[in-house]
């Protein structure tokens, strides 16, 4: 495939033919794409940090904040801006390139915007890309963020408009759409994946991603999360995942947005490096980088680097 051919028109069917293709097909054909357009041996490294733990109004049935669930999550307030710039400096020093903040909220507050916008500002006086996820925007909210100087907004759409209602009732589907429209509106480019292994079919996989890439702009990020089940959430008893279902969820998501940074995310701390290697072949580029994601475990930074090291890996950053 051609760096030109990017679509927005894939057909369900399509989609469903990708990820039931032998495993050996699929990742030659992402592997390809992959190419085309990327350095097939470079890796993006966000760092991801929680800025405020806890006490969440809504019920997304994998989540560990949601103050509707008994979970060990110790709730946190919005951290000292010094102490997040502090995270910052040692994010860059680790060599990632991107440091990605999370609140937990149903969408931010006024009393609390006007610190993030000032934390935006110092984290880009740092030299780093700035993401933030602070949960649903509305328009004037999009455009302030942009102004701070915001790179990239995380909104995962989690999983298909059909099976949405099985893992969250306290907002639509639609909900979360009409963010990233704000988002995008305000020319703020948009961090948006999902969540598999949450009890979804493979017809679910295929919807989430037909969403994504037939977007008017693809997200020029694209995390794919595994769930890590919670203990105290309505899913800690899920069934686990078959590892190759990561792989080729990520070989589709390459073929079908052919330029976007395909992310590696939640659930990484779980697989070894061969499976890991895997996912890279089949396309993905950007990893979350660090010792811990928003409150579940990550790779450490040391066995990264040795994985990067013994599989000719250069990280964007270098």
């Amino acid at each position: 495939m051609l760096k030109k051919s990017i679509r927005h028109d894939w057909q369900l069917t399509e989609i469903l033919e990708l990820f039931q293709l032998p495993l050996n097909d699929l990742i030659f054909m992402a592997q390809s794409v992959h190419r085309a357009n990327f350095n097939p041996n470079q890796v993006q490294l966000s760092t991801l940090l929680n800025i405020k733990a806890g006490a969440c109004s809504e019920d997304c049935g994998y989540c560990s904040q949601s103050a509707r669930f008994k979970t060990e999550l110790e709730r946190q307030p919005l951290m000292a801006v010094e102490t997040i710039i502090a995270e910052a400096k040692q994010a860059k020093a680790n060599g990632a390139s991107r440091f990605c903040m999370g609140a937990a909220w149903r969408n931010p507050k006024t009393k609390d915007f006007e610190k993030i916008l000032e934390i935006i500002q110092l984290v880009k006086a740092e030299g780093l890309e700035t993401c933030m996820t602070l949960g649903m925007l509305d328009a004037k909210q999009a455009q302030q963020l942009r102004e701070a100087g915001l790179d990239y907004y995380n909104h995962n759409l989690d999983t298909s408009a059909a099976y949405y209602e099985k893992i969250v009732s306290t907002h639509t589907y639609q909900d979360r759409l009409d963010t990233l429209t704000n988002v995008r509106k305000v020319n703020l480019k948009i961090c948006c994946g999902g969540i598999i292994g949450m009890g979804e079919s493979l017809q679910d996989r295929a919807e989430l991603l037909q969403t994504l890439a037939n977007l008017e702009i693809h997200p020029e990020s694209v995390p794919i999360n595994q769930l890590v089940p919670v203990a105290g959430t309505p899913l800690e008893n899920t069934e686990k995942l078959d590892p190759f279902a990561i792989v080729r969820c990520i070989a589709v998501a390459r073929i079908l947005m052919p330029t976007s940074n395909v992310r590696l995310s939640a659930g990484r701390a779980g697989m070894n490096d061969e499976l890991q290697a895997l996912c890279f072949l089949a396309g993905a580029n950007s990893v979350f980088y660090g010792e811990k994601l928003l409150t579940t475990d990550n790779q450490s930074t040391r066995n990264d680097q040795q994985l990067f090291k013994r599989l000719g890996i250069v990280t964007s950053y270098e």
